[in-house]
């Protein structure tokens, strides 16, 4: 098949890769425009930019589709299939219609569950024990197409987001060249979403980062692990900000947000406890529990988040 490759985060790396390693042809790559980043501010190319012209795909970074710009160019190629990977941008309906097969997206969950902007961090926050990548045939309504194909995945107890988010990257990769091969062998059924379990996610952001250590140790630690690394949950320890960056399950209990022990650093929730394990204080790297109870007076019987 002759395919354009819709994407921009590193998510949407794996995939662009894994098909220009197949039997089809990534003809061109559309991402969005170069974007400032960091302190200084720098114009920055995004990541499937950076990979598709290592591997001498053209690359496109159109602002917007209100125009025909894109589509002709689209329509210039004459692609077989359109594959989408957390692009960033709404489809018109004209360029889901652009190719033989149309559009197909990868999704980081099992649809219709999480559907949206965070569906791999909003796993991680729910606790969840499986999840996986989906294909979808695209249509105008966000992620309500037909489903393609699944592959699942276990979630591990103390896998972060992050983790979690470069193997289903790997696995998204591998089930696009699949999908694309059974569907060029007429081999795939489209199955209809059951829009009765549909969920949906909003994206994340630092309204999200305080600890609350009334809540069960379970929804701590998977709040620690779902928020890493982007945007980090956040405590208070002697009235100043401090990141957490990983927690451990305890069963060990008292007061909220009290200190049980300094070695190791655990920290009592509304029901069990959390051993804190990395963490970072404001102006400084981050550091292993130890080092930073090394350099502060924390005492049993102590209060956090306060």
């Amino acid at each position: 098949m002759k395919i354009i490759y819709m994407g921009t985060p590193d998510f949407a790396v794996p995939a662009l890769k894994a098909l220009n390693n197949s039997e089809h042809e990534v003809v061109a790559v559309f991402t969005q425009p170069d974007k400032p980043k960091g302190r200084k501010m720098v114009l920055t190319p995004p990541d499937v930019k950076v990979c598709a012209n290592e591997l001498s795909i053209p690359v496109y970074q159109p602002e917007s589709f209100k125009d025909d710009k894109a589509l002709e160019i689209i329509n210039e190629y004459n692609p077989d299939v359109i594959v989408v990977a957390a692009y960033g941008k709404i489809l018109p309906k004209s360029v889901l219609e652009a190719a033989k097969y149309g559009c197909i997206n990868i999704h980081g969950s099992i649809l219709p569950k999480y559907r949206g902007a965070a569906p791999i961090q909003q796993s991680v926050l729910n606790g969840d024990k499986i999840t996986g990548v989906t294909t979808m045939q695209m249509d105008t309504g966000i992620d309500t197409g037909d489903i393609l194909l699944v592959k699942k995945t276990e979630i591990a107890e103390n896998e972060t987001s992050g983790e979690l988010f470069d193997r289903l990257a790997e696995l998204g990769g591998e089930l696009i060249v699949e999908t694309l091969s059974l569907l060029e062998q007429n081999r795939i059924t489209p199955q209809k979403q059951d829009e009765s379990l549909a969920t949906h996610t909003s994206k994340i952001d630092k309204s999200c980062c305080p600890i609350d250590f009334t809540k069960s140790a379970f929804e701590v630690h998977n709040q620690v692990r779902g928020l890493n690394p982007w945007p980090v949950a956040t405590t208070k320890i002697d009235g100043k900000n401090v990141k957490v960056y990983s927690t451990r399950l305890c069963n060990k209990s008292a007061e909220a947000g009290m200190i049980i022990s300094v070695k190791p650093l655990i920290v009592a929730c509304g029901e069990g406890s959390v051993e804190i394990c990395e963490l970072q204080p404001e102006g400084k790297k981050r550091m292993p529990a130890q080092a930073f109870i090394a350099g502060h007076k924390l005492n049993v019987g102590d209060k956090i988040g306060i």
